[in-house]
C-alpha cells in the first residue's frame, strides 16, 4: 500500500484516553496555564462508553485535583456505610471481622460509583477549561520524531477493508502532534505496550501481573436494598484453582454492582473465568440478594495487579504512561482510580514545568520519580508483597502473613523486604494434561446467564467490515500447539465468547474469532500461553456501550 499521506494538528500536549487518568491531566494542565493547548482522544463512541470499574472511590486523588467537586456537582453521592469481608464455602459464609483488617482496607470516607459517569462528569470539567475532547477516535499508531521519541499518533482512520487495503470510503484519519503525548489507555494498552517495549521501560520490573474483573448491574427488591453497603468475599467458588474474589456494591435507585476477579496466573487451562462468576451468583448469601431482582448490564475488563515491583519506567521521550497504562491498583483495596488521577495531575505538571523552559520530546523524568516517591508510591508500596504471596502461596497465607505485612508498613516496616512475581500469567498457564477438565453448571436464564447473553447487555457493537482487530502472530498456533497442549483455554478464558474451536464432520479444526463480540477486556493479549493473540484498536466509536459502569 502507498505511503498514506495525513493532515497535522499541533498541540501542546496529546492525551490518549478519556479515562481518569487522561481527564486530570488534562483538567491540571488547564489549570496551571489555560493557554496550553490540550486534546483528549477517546475510542469510546462517547466518554465512558469503555470505561468499567467496581467501583469503590478514594476521594483523595479528586480531592487533589478538584477540591471543591463536591460543589460542582459531580456524580458521587453515596457514600459508604457498612464494610463486611466474608470467606464463603460452598453453602455458608465467614464474615471476617472488621477489626483484625489493616487499617488501609476500611472504606470509611470512600464512595460507592459509576466511573463511567465520574468520567463524563470530568469531561465536562474539562471542555469548560478549553480542553478539546475528542471521542470515537481510536489511536492506531504512533508517529515519531527525527531522535526517535514521541511525537504524536494517527487518529480518525475509518474505512479499511478486512483485509486492512483502504475501501473506496477509507479516511486516513489525522496526525496529532504534540510536545508531549500522554497515553492513558488503560490495562494493556496496545500503543502503551508499543512504547514500553521500544523503550525497554519494563527492564528493571517485574513482570506485570494481572486480573479480569466481571460486573453486572441488578435492579433488585428494595426490601434488600442498603445504600452503601459495601461486601468482599474470597474463597469459593475459587477455592485452589485460581486467587480472586467478589465485590457487591449497593449503590442508590435499588441497584447493586455485582463483581467477580479472576487472577489471571491460574495453572489450569480448563478454568473458565466468566462461569466462576455465575456459579458464584448461586452461593446462598447472593442468591437470596437476587432474587427477584433483574440484571440490566455487564461488562468485562482486565486489572493490572503487579503493583509496586511491576512498575514499568512511567516517563519515556516525548510522554508518558498513566493510570494503568503503568499499573498503578492497589490490589488488597481494590482500588485504582485515585492513583490513576494523581498521576494524570503529576505528568501534567512535569509537563508544565518542561514547556515553560521551552522543552519538547524529551524524558519527564521527574514525573516518574514523582509517581515513586510521592502518595501513588507510597500507596502501592505499602501492599507489594499481598499479590506474590497469594500467587505463590495461597489465599490463607495472603490473608495471614499478607495481612500482618500491611499491618507492618502502616508504620513503614516490612519484614519481607519486597517479593517478586515470577512467571507472566501467560506463562503460569500449564498444559491441560496436568490438570482435570471442571464440570460447571449450565446457567439458569434467571441467576446466571450465558456468555452471549450477556454480551447483549453490554450493547457492544463492531462495524463488521473492517478488519478483526484481534490479531494473531502465527494463524496456525491456535490448532496446531494451543488446541494439542492447552486444550485451546481462549474458548475459556475470553468473557465475551470470542474465540472458539469449530469442528465439523469431516473437516479439520477450526479457530475461530468473532471479533464482533469484544468487550476490549485485552485478556486474550495477556492469558494465551503462546502469547499469539495482539489485542489492537478497532475504528473509533466501536466496542461496548457502558452506560453505568
Amino acid at each position: 500500500m502507498a505511503e498514506i499521506e495525513r493532515e497535522s494538528m499541533e498541540y501542546d500536549v496529546v492525551i490518549v484516553g478519556a479515562g481518569p487518568a487522561g481527564l486530570s491531566a488534562a483538567i491540571r494542565l488547564k489549570q496551571l496555564d489555560a493557554d496550553l493547548s490540550v486534546v483528549v482522544l477517546e475510542k469510546g463512541s462517547e466518554v465512558g462508553a469503555h470505561i468499567l470499574s467496581g467501583a469503590v472511590l478514594d476521594p483523595s486523588g479528586l480531592d487533589a485535583l478538584l477540591p471543591d467537586w463536591r460543589d460542582r456537582g459531580a456524580p458521587i453521592n453515596v457514600p459508604v456505610t457498612e464494610d463486611r469481608f466474608y470467606m464463603l464455602g460452598e453453602a455458608g459464609s465467614l464474615r471476617i471481622p472488621n477489626i483484625v483488617m489493616p487499617p488501609l482496607m476500611s472504606n470509611h470516607g470512600n464512595y460507592i460509583v459509576s466511573m463511567g459517569n465520574v468520567c463524563r462528569w470530568m469531561a465536562e470539567q474539562a471542555e469548560e477549561m478549553g480542553v478539546e475532547i475528542f471521542p470515537g477516535m481510536a489511536c492506531s499508531e504512533l508517529v515519531y520524531g527525527e531522535k526517535g521519541e514521541v511525537k504524536g499518533v494517527v487518529a480518525g482512520e475509518f474505512g479499511l477493508n478486512p483485509d486492512g487495503t483502504p475501501s473506496d470510503a477509507y479516511e486516513p484519519g489525522m496526525e496529532l502532534h504534540g510536545r508531549y503525548v500522554f497515553l492513558g489507555e488503560g490495562v494493556r494498552g496496545s500503543l502503551s505496550k508499543q512504547v514500553i517495549a521500544k523503550f525497554d521501560l519494563d527492564a528493571d520490573a517485574e513482570p506485570q501481573k494481572y486480573g479480569l474483573g466481571m460486573k453486572e448491574i441488578w435492579e433488585i427488591d428494595p426490601e434488600k436494598h442498603r445504600e452503601g453497603s459495601v461486601t468482599h468475599t474470597m474463597g469459593w467458588p475459587l477455592g485452589s484453582n485460581a486467587g480472586g474474589g467478589s465485590f457487591v456494591y449497593h449503590l442508590d435507585n435499588n441497584q447493586v454492582y455485582v463483581g467477580f476477579v479472576v487472577h489471571l496466573n491460574y495453572a489450569n487451562p480448563h478454568l473458565f473465568p466468566y462461569m466462576e462468576f455465575q456459579r458464584f451468583k448461586h452461593h446462598p448469601m447472593i442468591a437470596e440478594l437476587l432474587k427477584g431482582g433483574k440484571r440490566i448490564a455487564y461488562g468485562a475488563r482486565a486489572i493490572t495487579e503487579g503493583g509496586w515491583q511491576s512498575m514499568p519506567k512511567a516517563a519515556f521521550p516525548g510522554g508518558a504512561l498513566l493510570g494503568c497504562s503503568v499499573g498503578l491498583v492497589n490490589v488488597p483495596r481494590i482500588k485504582g482510580n485515585h492513583n490513576a488521577m494523581l498521576s494524570g495531575k503529576a505528568a501534567a505538571e512535569a509537563a508544565f514545568a518542561a514547556i515553560g523552559q521551552d522543552r519538547r520530546g524529551d524524558t519527564l523524568d521527574n514525573y516518574d520519580t514523582e509517581l515513586r516517591t510521592g502518595p501513588v508510591g507510597k500507596d502501592l508500596k505499602r501492599v507489594r508483597n499481598v499479590k506474590p504471596l497469594w500467587s505463590s502461596k495461597g489465599l490463607l497465607a495472603s490473608l495471614s502473613i499478607g495481612g500482618f505485612d500491611m499491618w507492618t508498613n502502616t508504620i513503614g516496616l516490612s519484614v519481607l523486604g519486597t517479593l517478586g512475581h515470577g512467571k507472566s500469567d501467560a506463562d503460569a498457564t500449564e498444559p491441560a494434561s496436568k490438570h482435570k477438565p471442571i464440570d460447571y453448571p449450565k446457567p439458569d436464564g434467571t441467576l446466571s446467564f450465558d456468555r452471549l447473553t450477556n454480551v447483549s447487555f453490554s450493547m457492544t457493537n463492531h462495524e463488521e467490515s473492517q478488519p478483526a482487530h484481534l490479531k494473531l502472530v502465527d494463524a496456525t498456533i491456535p490448532i496446531s500447539v494451543n488446541l494439542p497442549t492447552y486444550a485451546e483455554p481462549a474458548q475459556r478464558y475470553c468473557p465475551a465468547g470470542v474465540y472458539e474451536v469449530v469442528e465439523e464432520d469431516g473437516a479439520d479444526a477450526r479457530f475461530v474469532i468473532n471479533f464482533q463480540n469484544c468487550v476490549h477486556c485485552k485478556t486474550c493479549d495477556i492469558k494465551d500461553p503462546s502469547k499469539n493473540i495482539v489485542w489492537t484498536v478497532p475504528q473509533g466509536g466501536d466496542g461496548p456501550n457502558y452506560p453505568n459502569m
